[in-house]
């Protein structure tokens, strides 16, 4: 029996109408634009409302998703949300968001991978498709960053933004959809970049907050060391599992941290930069939501197209990393 092919049929994604510029950056800390730009290669980011949770980002690029696919929300079977900036611990984003489409089949739960996260998503939910469990499943990586930002300590607040993405997963045509895939993990690098406190280990109290150990914190210099290395290495697995090569990429969407870990990748992969996206300049590090705004805006723009090589690669906090390899199917 032939094995069930499984793709993305829909694409939406979505970001906050607010623009924080480095300018505005450098009247809050000590920093400055040219400084930005030559080691990030970030010009501006993407900051929520006051009162805009992560559920309301990814509810927005839900629904373009599944207009985008031409399906109802009540035809689909699971939602899948990859964040690390929930509303609240519980319950989950995935939850609220199937409250606000009123998908009321759909199983809902998320899933914590950091920048890695939407393409865990996207593997997650092609196995329940292949399994034969489900038909339609929406992947959203979403986040908030803003909310949980130091923005006294010029090394991370610099570095990130606000958005959603999504996709929805069905059935493709044989031949198409996801190819091939590498997901891996490494938790003895998890002191590298993290929040400290508000769990079990460290719960909330006066101290913690005095100690600002609510906000993102990360060891810049490691987290860079890993993701130069680990980002062509992922994208090169996940071709070989496809039978595939670097010369066959049509196109590549990888996580939005760097400009500088995005060119080492795309060197690595012997991939010119004009097949690479590159959107790290307006909305900086989106975190899980990266990739999937990426995707969308190439097929939106027509840059990505029916029967083009597509990978997807992230990496990100726990430490994570994943890629895929698509066949586009639409």
């Amino acid at each position: 029996m032939n094995e069930i092919s499984v793709g993305i049929i829909g694409t939406g994604s979505y970001v906050p109408t607010r623009i924080m510029t480095n300018q505005e950056l450098e009247q809050k800390v000590d920093t400055s634009d040219k400084w930005i730009i030559e080691r990030t290669g970030i010009r501006e980011r993407r900051i929520t409302l006051e009162g805009q949770a992560t559920s309301d980002l990814a509810t927005e690029a839900a629904k373009r998703a599944l207009d985008n696919a031409g399906i109802s929300a009540d035809e689909l079977d699971l939602i899948i949300v990859a964040t690390i900036t929930p509303d609240m611990l519980f319950p989950s984003v995935a939850c609220l968001v199937q409250a606000n489409l009123k998908a009321t089949k759909a199983a809902a739960f998320d899933l914590s991978a950091a920048c890695s996260g939407f393409v865990y998503g996207l593997v997650t939910a092609s196995q329940f498709i292949k399994s034969g469990l489900y038909e339609k499943i929406l992947v959203i990586g979403a986040e908030n960053l803003s909310k949980i930002l130091d923005w006294t300590d010029r090394n991370t607040c610099v570095l990130f933004g606000d958005g959603a993405g999504a996709a929805v997963v069905a059935k493709t045509p044989p031949g198409y959809g996801i190819l091939g895939v590498d997901l891996g993990a490494d938790g003895s690098g998890a002191g590298f970049l993290n929040v400290p406190a508000g769990g079990s280990r460290i719960p909330a109290s006066a101290e913690t907050v005095t100690n600002r150990q609510h906000f993102l914190q990360m060891n810049g210099p490691e987290v860079y060391k890993f993701a130069v290395k680990i980002m062509g290495a992922s994208a090169l697995k996940a071709l070989a599992n496809a039978n595939l090569s670097p010369a066959d990429i049509s196109y590549v969407v990888p996580h939005q941290a760097n400009i500088r870990i995005i060119e080492s990748a795309a060197k690595r992969l012997g991939v010119s930069m004009d097949k690479v996206a590159v959107s790290v300049a307006k909305y900086a590090n989106t975190s899980s939501a990266s990739i999937p705004i990426g995707l969308d805006e190439a097929f939106r723009s027509g840059t990505i197209k029916k029967d083009d090589i597509v990978v997807v690669v992230g990496f990100g906090a726990g430490l994570t990393w994943a890629s895929s390899v698509i066949k586009w199917s639409i």
